[in-house]
């Protein structure tokens, strides 16, 4: 099952270092890792996407807890919560094709950001499942490179 934390931690030096070296010691990999500072400039929200299938996700949780820069962390409930994905997709775009991807970004909504030659840079913003089908579709295309964001999320409501 997959879990996603929200850390939130001092904006310090080596805080990240501390808590990747963390799951890595616990025996858990990363999936997904986005850092960035919050309307606090002294605070920072780590989102880190985790597979809690082979440990309990609490072990953890619990030693996070410990670190000196930890102020915060929330097991973000799935059904409580708005996620989304950012990927940039370089994709092969001779004129014959261009019609096609165009209708392709079109239909996810995604941004055409650089049309090249024989290339084109699409813009997508979505879950993980939408990302991953327009990745899908995109394929047979050719896809030249693929930068994804990792997950971000937010819990619904006033918390």
């Amino acid at each position: 099952m997959k879990h996603t934390l929200s850390v939130l931690v001092e904006n310090k030096p080596g805080a990240l270092a501390r808590i990747a070296g963390l799951f890595s010691r616990r025996g858990f990999n990363i999936d997904s890792l986005a850092v960035g500072i919050t309307d606090d400039p002294d605070v920072s929200r780590m989102t880190i996407t985790v597979d809690g299938k082979e440990h309990p996700i609490e072990q953890v949780t619990k030693q996070l807890h410990k670190l000196i820069n930890v102020i915060k962390i929330t097991d973000l409930d799935p059904h409580n919560t708005v996620a989304r994905e950012l990927a940039l997709i370089k994709v092969k775009s001779p004129a014959r094709s261009r019609g096609e991807i165009m209708q392709v970004a079109e239909i996810f909504r995604a941004n055409i950001l650089d049309v090249a030659r024989n290339t084109m840079i699409l813009e997508i913003t979505g879950t993980t499942e939408k990302v991953d089908a327009i990745e899908e579709l995109l394929t047979p295309h050719g896809i030249v490179e693929i930068v994804r964001t990792g997950r971000i999320a937010i819990e619904r409501g006033e918390k």
